[in-house]
């Protein structure tokens, strides 16, 4: 399948580019598929793609000490993947295919490359993807925030012998 200027427009974390930094973005741009379970991104790996999600759900998880923490569920009309773009160019979070699921890919030198030769696509994008990082920090301290407001609260001192502390953890506090 060919990726068209159309099927960019229509895309909405393309919204609002000309129609040069589409051309620019559709020289590049490629089909992915993923079976139901496919691990599409593997936090520490290398970040060589950013993908648009055409069809189907994505979650992105973090897993510390065997807990996996769901950060975000991802759907038809969202991006999926920033690290691609910040040295040294590794995941920092796992993504899995929670459905069949379709999306325009890129590979991330081809794109680091265009923005570099064109600072105009490059700065579109930068602006598109401080937002996605921004909303995946969002989440990820709200979800700590859940996490530790149903956990007890340790003395690290620990002058109650290891016993909680009589206080309670709300999600805004953090």
């Amino acid at each position: 399948m060919k990726i068209t200027l159309e099927l960019l427009e229509d895309q909405p974390f393309l919204r609002g580019m000309s129609t040069r930094q589409l051309e620019i973005l559709a020289e590049d741009a490629m089909l992915a598929e993923f079976n139901a379970g496919d691990l599409i991104i593997n936090r520490g790996a290398s970040a060589n793609r950013f993908f648009l999600i055409l069809e189907g759900q994505v979650d992105i998880d973090y897993t510390v000490d065997g807990e996996t923490l769901r950060i975000e569920t991802l759907g038809k009309g969202d991006a999926l993947g920033w690290s691609w773009l910040f040295p040294p160019y590794q995941w920092h979070f796992d993504a899995r295919a929670l459905t069949p699921t379709r999306a325009i890919f890129f590979y991330a030198i081809d794109l680091r490359e265009r923005c570099d030769e064109n600072h105009d696509f490059g700065y579109a994008l930068m602006q598109r993807i401080s937002e996605i990082v921004i909303k995946r920090l969002q989440a990820t301290r709200r979800h700590l925030a859940e996490q530790r407001a149903t956990q007890p609260v340790v003395d690290p001192s620990n002058r109650n012998q290891g016993q909680p502390l009589q206080k309670e953890i709300s999600p805004g506090s953090i």
